[in-house]
């Protein structure tokens, strides 16, 4: 189950950084990724950086290692 969720994961995150302007389409403008990722293009910068994102979020899963990355940030923050 996890090998399927992390490729699920991992083609989101490719289409996302792959076919960026479709999603920009969609979404519009984001006025704070506007601001803060550059004055034209920041939306799409946004978009692939979350793919990016995404993309090791879906290796992450794949491999096994979401709980042990969860419990050595989360995990020592809120004292688990």
């Amino acid at each position: 189950m996890n090998i399927l969720l992390g490729l699920i994961l991992v083609v989101v995150g490719i289409l996302l950084v792959v076919k960026t302007e479709v999603f920009y389409r969609i979404t519009g403008r984001i006025s704070w990724a506007e601001r803060y990722f550059g004055t034209e293009g920041g939306t799409r910068l946004f978009l692939k950086f979350l793919g990016t994102l995404v993309i090791l979020l879906g290796f992450t899963v794949m491999v096994g290692l979401w709980n042990s990355l969860l419990e050595a940030t989360l995990g020592k923050m809120f004292g688990l």
